[in-house]
């Protein structure tokens, strides 16, 4: 039997590898039938299903290597770069998924509890936080909703060469601002957003993408501090909020 690798685990969910098989426990059931009915409807390469027993999922290792890592440099060719964009416009383009996603308003009372928490607990300073705050309200504008896949970080696209092989990872998929996916996709990689953006195939409103990038990254350092994760190492969330100042 092969060694059985811990992936990620934390209080709200694990995932655990075992050769080429992806063993996903939930606790919250409903992210796991997204993700399965998600992996059925998008129109781009998705993990193959092994089986699906509440609360656990198994799916298939998909080939190549992750275009990246948050923190890190990536090696992948600006090609591989630009086929991650022309994957996520396809998506893009597909019928919606049934579920709604978040909304506008819910977004922007997140956004205000999470930079309070942050500057009442010191955990950022306030100039920080209100800069990247301002930054934000760029994405806080009405959208015409696109199936999105809601959590494209680069470790979650991967590659061969210069193609794409799989995207995993669905459990947020849902409705949502197409400019969000090419944000998360190129947080903490500016240096290739040209690249997605060619792929992608058509103008974009590079200040939106800029203004998730702040507004995700406020979003979830509480999350992430609080789950053992860390948003001050090098190049990640709290490097990105800096980069805006």
């Amino acid at each position: 039997m092969d060694e059985v690798k811990v992936v990620v685990a934390h209080s709200e969910r694990a995932t655990l590898r075992v050769g080429d098989v992806f063993l996903k426990v939930d606790a919250d059931q409903a992210r796991i039938d997204v993700e399965v009915e998600a992996m059925a409807l998008a129109p781009v390469p998705t993990p193959k299903v092994l089986w699906h027993k509440p609360p656990v999922l198994a799916i298939a290792a998909v080939p190549g290597t992750a275009l990246g890592r948050l923190g890190e440099p990536s090696t992948a060719s600006p090609a591989a770069w630009a086929a991650a964009g022309a994957a996520i416009r396809r998506l893009h383009n597909a019928p919606l998924p049934p579920w709604p996603g978040r909304s506008l308003d819910d977004i922007a009372a997140d956004l205000d509890v999470q930079c309070e928490w942050l500057i009442t607990n010191g955990v950022l300073p306030a100039e920080l936080v209100t800069r990247n705050r301002q930054v934000a309200e760029a994405a806080l504008r009405p959208w015409a909703p696109v199936f999105t896949h809601g959590d494209l970080q680069l470790d979650h696209v991967f590659v061969d060469g210069d193609g794409i092989t799989g995207i995993i990872d669905w459990s947020e998929a849902s409705q949502g601002d197409a400019l969000f996916d090419l944000a998360i996709l190129t947080l903490g990689h500016e240096e290739h957003l040209g690249d997605v953006v060619a792929g992608y195939g058509t103008d974009v409103d590079l200040d939106v993408i800029r203004a998730w990038w702040s507004l995700r990254s406020l979003l979830v350092v509480r999350w992430l501090v609080e789950h053992g994760f860390d948003p001050f190492a090098p190049g990640c969330e709290i490097d990105v909020l800096r980069s805006r100042m």
